[in-house]
C-alpha cells in the first residue's frame, strides 16, 4: 500500500513518474484565468490566520461544508476564525473522493510543510504551525509567486475599472518593490451585456463616464467598450472573458436594438428575444475587436447561477449556489461563430463548458474554424469549476486528443480567488503525465521520453506563453 499523497501521488507507472519529475514539475505557471484581487497583490496583503487565506471567499469549500451539515454561521457568518477552521477540519474527513481533499492537503504540504492529515484531532497543531508561517516573509505574495514560479496571472476585470492597482504592480510599489510576475488585466464586459439586469441603466452611465462618452444607443455602447478595451491593452491585457450561460444569436436591425436599449434604460422588462438581440449585436462587435487587437476570447458556457434566492439575498453571488446547465448550445454556437468567420473577425478563442456533455459539441465546432497559420487557434478549455478534478481533466484531455490536437492544448488555470491555489497546477500536471504515461506503457504512443517530455512541458506552460503572447 502506498503512502498517502507521497512524491509520486497520482503517478501510476515509471513513465508517468519520469515525465512529471524530469519535465513537468519545474515548468513555470501561466495562470491565465483567475479571480485574484489586484489590490491585494499591489498592497502585498498579509493574511492574519489560516481561515482568512484558506476559507475566505472560497465557495468550493463553503459548498462542501454545507453538504456535511455545517451551520452557515461557521461558513460565511460571524463565528471566530478558529471556529470556522475547526468546522473545515470537521468537514475534510467527509470529502474522500472530492478534489478538495487532495487540494487541501497539497496546499498544507506545499505552503506550510505540513504532511499530517487534517481532521479534528490534528487541527489545533496545524492551525498553530500554519499561522506561524503565515506571519513570516515566506508567505508574502511576491514570495508565493516566486516559490511557485508564477510567470503571469490573468485577473478578471470590468471595463470601467481604472486598473490603478495593475499600474501600481507594473511600476513596482513602495510596499513590495517590483514583482517579476506579470499581473495582466482580463477584459470581462459581462455587465455591459446584462441588459435585463436592474443595475443595467446605472452601469451604462458608469461605462459612459469611464469612456468619456454619452451613451445614447447600442453603437455608443460598442464605442465605449472599444475605448475601454484599448485602455486595457495599453495596460497589458491579453484576453477577454465572458461568463455567458448561452452564446447569443438573434439578429435584429440597429433601429430595433436601439428601441430595446431605450426600454432597458427606462427600466422596462425585456423579452428573451430582445435581450438576445442586444447581446448578439454587442458580442459580435466585441469578437471583431478582439480579432483586430489580437485579444483571446474566452467563453464560459452552460452555467446556471444563484439558484437559492434566499441565500442570494442574504450573502450575494459567488457563494456556492450555482450549478451545471444542460441547455442545448450547438445551433447558436454555430450561428455565432459562423457570423464572426463571415466578417473575417474570428479571434483566438477558448471554449469552456460547465457541462462535460458539451465537449464533443465544442471540440467539433472549434475544429471548423482552425487555421490561419495559428497553432491551436481554437481551444477546448480545461476542465472548469465542477469539472476541475481528476476524472473531469482526463475526460477533457481525452476528448481533445480524440477530436483535435492535445499537444497544442494551453493547459490549466486556477479560476481561483485564493493565493493558496497554485498546487492545482501540480495536480493537473500529475494527471497529465499519468495520462501520457499510461498511453506509453500500453504502447498507444511511442515510448520516446524526449517527445513526451516536450509535449508535457508545452501543455504545462509553453503553449499558453505562446498563445497569449
Amino acid at each position: 500500500m502506498r503512502t498517502f499523497m507521497d512524491e509520486n501521488f497520482l503517478l501510476q507507472n515509471p513513465t508517468a513518474v519520469k515525465l512529471y519529475h524530469d519535465y513537468a514539475k519545474e515548468e513555470p505557471i501561466f495562470d491565465y484565468h483567475c479571480h485574484l484581487s489586484p489590490s491585494q497583490i499591489a498592497q502585498d496583503k498579509r493574511f492574519s490566520n489560516l481561515t482568512e487565506i484558506w476559507l475566505g471567499g472560497d465557495h468550493y469549500k463553503w459548498r462542501a461544508m454545507r453538504t456535511v451539515g455545517i451551520d452557515e454561521k461557521l461558513i460565511t457568518g460571524n463565528a471566530s476564525p478558529f471556529d470556522k477552521f475547526m468546522a473545515w477540519a470537521q468537514t475534510i474527513p467527509q470529502l474522500l473522493g472530492n478534489p478538495l481533499y487532495h487540494w487541501s492537503h497539497l496546499e498544507l504540504q506545499r505552503y506550510f510543510g505540513i504532511h499530517e492529515v487534517l481532521n479534528t484531532s490534528s487541527a489545533f497543531s496545524i492551525w498553530e504551525q500554519a499561522n506561524e508561517i503565515l506571519a513570516s516573509d515566506s508567505m508574502s505574495i511576491p514570495s508565493i509567486f516566486s516559490r511557485f514560479k508564477v510567470a503571469a496571472v490573468g485577473t478578471t476585470d470590468d471595463p470601467i475599472d481604472d486598473l490603478a492597482y495593475h499600474k501600481q504592480i507594473a511600476q513596482g510599489s513602495a510596499v513590495i518593490g517590483t514583482i517579476e510576475t506579470k499581473v495582466l488585466p482580463s477584459y470581462r464586459p459581462d455587465k455591459a451585456l446584462m441588459i435585463q439586469a436592474k443595475t443595467f441603466p446605472e452601469y451604462i452611465k458608469s461605462l459612459g463616464s469611464a469612456a468619456a462618452i454619452t451613451i445614447k444607443n447600442v453603437n455608443d455602447v460598442i464605442e465605449a467598450l472599444a475605448k475601454r478595451l484599448q485602455y486595457f491593452i495599453s495596460n497589458g491585457c491579453k484576453a477577454s472573458d465572458h461568463g455567458v450561460p448561452m452564446v447569443p444569436y438573434t439578429v435584429a436591425s440597429d433601429k430595433e436594438i436601439d428601441e430595446i436599449f431605450a426600454k432597458a434604460l427606462e427600466g422596462k422588462p425585456l423579452t428573451t428575444l430582445e435581450t438576445d438581440a442586444y447581446q448578439t449585436k454587442v458580442m459580435l462587435a466585441l469578437g471583431e475587436l478582439y480579432a483586430q487587437k489580437g485579444i483571446v476570447m474566452q467563453l464560459h458556457l452552460n452555467s446556471i447561477r444563484n439558484l437559492n434566492p434566499p441565500m442570494f439575498d442574504q450573502i450575494g453571488p459567488d457563494t456556492g449556489f450555482d450549478a451545471t446547465h444542460d441547455a442545448a448550445l450547438s445551433d447558436r454556437l454555430a450561428f455565432f461563430l459562423g457570423a464572426l468567420e463571415k466578417q473575417h473577425s474570428m479571434p483566438k478563442t477558448i471554449l469552456y463548458s460547465l457541462n462535460p456533455n458539451d465537449y464533443y459539441v465544442l471540440a467539433t465546432h472549434m475544429g471548423s474554424y482552425q487555421g490561419g497559420g495559428i497553432p491551436g487557434k481554437m481551444q477546448l478549455g480545461s476542465g472548469w469549476w465542477f469539472c476541475d478534478h481528476k476524472d473531469g481533466m482526463e475526460e477533457q484531455m481525452r476528448t481533445l486528443g480524440n477530436l483535435g490536437s492535445l499537444p497544442r492544448f494551453v493547459g490549466m488555470l486556477t479560476d481561483s480567488r485564493s493565493f493558496l491555489s497554485y498546487p492545482r497546477h501540480e495536480y493537473f500536471r500529475r494527471i497529465l503525465c499519468n495520462l501520457f504515461g499510461k498511453w506509453a506503457e500500453h504502447g498507444e504512443v511511442p515510448a520516446d521520453i524526449d517527445l513526451l517530455g516536450s509535449v508535457v512541458k508545452d501543455i504545462s506552460y509553453r503553449n499558453a506563453q505562446a498563445y497569449f503572447g
